[in-house]
């Protein structure tokens, strides 16, 4: 088989064969996708500088078949996601070189992708501020490897099963508007601005409109996790309420079942 040099550089050079495959012919051994350029898609990028830590759970989870890459910095994790494609993101919170909350928020203004916090503070203040700037979840450090790869797993298949379950790419109640297949919500006319996870539960509750959804149902369907708690549901029905609401602490669509659970009403807005 005959090989055409295509890159010569002092004494490196990269050759291809004529069926395309890559030869390199130097001394310092290289990834073809560096060369190439390739724009690589993960299933899960991990963004936590306890690298021992990152590493191990990175290497459990391509056990499994989920193709994961592990960074260590906020600087790496801006430069890999400028350069790649993920489908989640595990983050934690202390990073060496920043805020896991500010890079959050610079994920959440470009992307809308699932983002699970892990980090070791467990104090509540830091679970809400978590999801109130567009945390999906929170996992509490130490992990148990076999539980987070569930709660991953779980994650990845409802976010790339949404469109299976949809009747209609479109829903409208008054000034609400929804449209399922590329995920964008407006109340008269203006876009509000969701997580994966806020569209996912509002999904559920406008289709399953007028009648009583529990908690439990809640957790079994939108989160698909009994580890879910009601600190996490009350956020999450507290931010819908400031995006489709026209008054959020007197909210009309979204109303609460005492002691079990929410309503999605039909016709109660404008």
């Amino acid at each position: 088989m005959r090989c055409k040099k295509i890159i010569s550089k002092g004494r490196f050079s990269w050759e291809t064969s004529s069926r395309g495959v890559l030869f390199y012919c130097g001394k310092i051994p290289l990834n073809p996708c560096l060369i190439r350029g390739d724009h690589m898609h993960y299933d899960c990028l991990i963004i936590d500088d306890e690298k021992i830590l990152a590493d191990n759970t990175c290497e459990y989870f391509n056990m499994f078949e989920v193709k994961t890459k592990a960074v260590y910095s906020k600087a790496e994790a801006l430069t890999f996601l400028e350069e790649n494609d993920t489908s989640l993101i595990l983050l934690d919170i202390n990073l060496g070189d920043g805020s896991g909350f500010e890079l959050c928020k610079h994920i959440r203004s470009t992307l809308n992708i699932p983002i699970l916090f892990v980090s070791a503070r467990n104090t509540d203040d830091d679970k809400i501020i978590a999801l109130n700037i567009g945390g999906d979840d929170y996992v509490e450090k130490p992990y148990s490897l076999g539980v987070l790869l569930a709660k991953v797993k779980v994650m990845l298949r409802r976010f790339g099963s949404i469109s299976e379950k949809e009747t209609s790419d479109t829903f409208e109640d008054g000034s609400l508007l929804i449209d399922k297949k590329n995920k964008l919500v407006t109340l008269d006319g203006e876009p509000k601005k969701l997580t994966s996870m806020e569209f996912t539960l509002l999904l559920y509750l406008v289709e399953n409109p007028d009648r009583l959804i529990t908690k439990a149902e809640l957790f079994d369907n939108v989160w698909k996790d009994k580890f879910t708690s009601d600190g996490t549901l009350n956020v999450h029905i507290r931010k819908l309420r400031e995006a489709i609401e026209e008054d959020p602490k007197n909210p009309s669509r979204i109303q609460t079942v005492w002691k079990e659970g929410y309503k999605y009403v039909t016709g109660a807005g404008r």
